[in-house]
């Protein structure tokens, strides 16, 4: 039985993005396939059926309490959601000190994934370019 081979066509990335809306345009950059976890999940929801990378912002302000987005918390906290994460990437701000991608930390231990990629705030033209080479890499192995 042949397999079929991936391409960069089937990268899928879900992220979530407050309402700056500083992931969402990095995310729209990198130009794959994606899906946003809604910022109100009580009045929509988001259910996968295909592996993703998970792009999220850290919050906390630096606290090593609170980094990941509640959010993403809830989306995580569906089994099937969880069991199709692949990978993480995060975003945060150097001034947060050692919580600086903290969400993605946690949520590569919980889920264990790997923590794939660190950019700052709206990630830089360099940032987009090694996450566009690095999926595309991580989905023909995955």
């Amino acid at each position: 039985m042949a397999t079929e081979k991936k391409t960069e066509n089937d990268v899928y990335v879900v992220y979530f993005s407050s309402a700056t809306g500083n992931t969402k345009r990095f995310v729209e950059k990198l130009g794959f396939r994606s899906s946003r976890i809604p910022l109100l999940p009580r009045d929509e929801f988001l259910y996968v059926d295909d592996p993703y990378v998970l792009i999220t912002p850290t919050y906390g302000g630096g606290k090593l309490r609170g980094a990941v987005p509640k959010q993403v918390i809830k989306f995580l906290n569906v089994k099937e959601n969880r069991d199709k994460c692949v990978g993480v990437i995060s975003a945060g701000n150097t001034n947060f000190g050692e919580a600086y991608c903290l969400a993605g930390d946690i949520i590569s231990q919980k889920v264990k994934v790997p923590h794939m990629y660190r950019f700052e705030l709206l990630g830089t033209s360099r940032d987009v370019s090694k996450v566009q080479e690095g999926l595309k890499e991580f989905w023909q192995r995955i």
